[in-house]
């Protein structure tokens, strides 16, 4: 019997990593989705939802094209003040962020779909809340200048598993919650479907 073939439908690198240290064997490749219009046609739905309902889109337009594999979507959504924060589009805007999430809380939204033969199997959506020291002016200036552009290409302008855990003082959640894939519901999942073994 060949044993299954799992894909995840993410280009994440931190998606990968939590997948990969956690002894799955998969391969990956971008969902052919366009998040932003997704998202346009979501704006009445709550955070939790948008982030499921893009999971879903993502897993099922791969499961297409791969029928007899599983495919995991995964996606994740900032919520700040009962809204969806997107991300910024310059370092100007992501400091102007960053000074708004200061002293704050928000909380991330993973979800994850699996899909086989373009029909979802299952969906969860698992949370985080995380809030924010008050760090200085002089520290968010430091920050982003080591930071760089690449706090753009992350919602809430920090990477968690690298030196923007300096941005926090206390955090509510699973570690690979706050990273984009919550691993241990997706890993139940996968022995109950044996994909892994149980």
């Amino acid at each position: 019997m060949n044993k299954p073939i799992t894909i995840l439908a993410s280009t994440s690198t931190a998606r990968q990593r939590l997948l990969a240290n956690a002894g799955v064997t998969f391969d990956f490749l971008a969902p052919p989705v366009s998040e932003n219009e997704l998202r346009r046609e979501m704006v009445a739905l709550q955070p939790q939802q948008i982030a499921v309902e893009l999971a879903k889109a993502k897993a099922i337009s791969v499961s297409l094209a791969f029928p007899s594999a599983l495919v995991i979507g995964a996606d994740q959504i900032l919520e700040f003040e009962n809204k969806p924060l997107h991300k910024a589009t310059n370092l100007t805007e992501a400091k102007r962020k960053l000074k708004r999430l200061r002293g704050k809380a928000h909380h991330l939204h993973s979800a994850f779909a699996c899909a086989r033969n373009g029909q979802i199997a299952h969906a969860e959506v698992i949370s985080a809340k995380l809030t924010m020291r008050h760090f200085s002016d002089e520290f968010l200036n430091q920050y982003l200048a080591a930071a760089g552009k690449e706090v753009l290409s992350a919602v809430g302008c920090y990477f968690y598993e690298g030196p923007g855990i300096q941005l926090f003082e206390e955090v509510e959640g699973d570690h690979s919650t706050i990273l984009g894939l919550p691993l241990l519901p997706l890993l139940a999942f996968l022995r109950q479907s044996s994909i892994i073994a149980s």
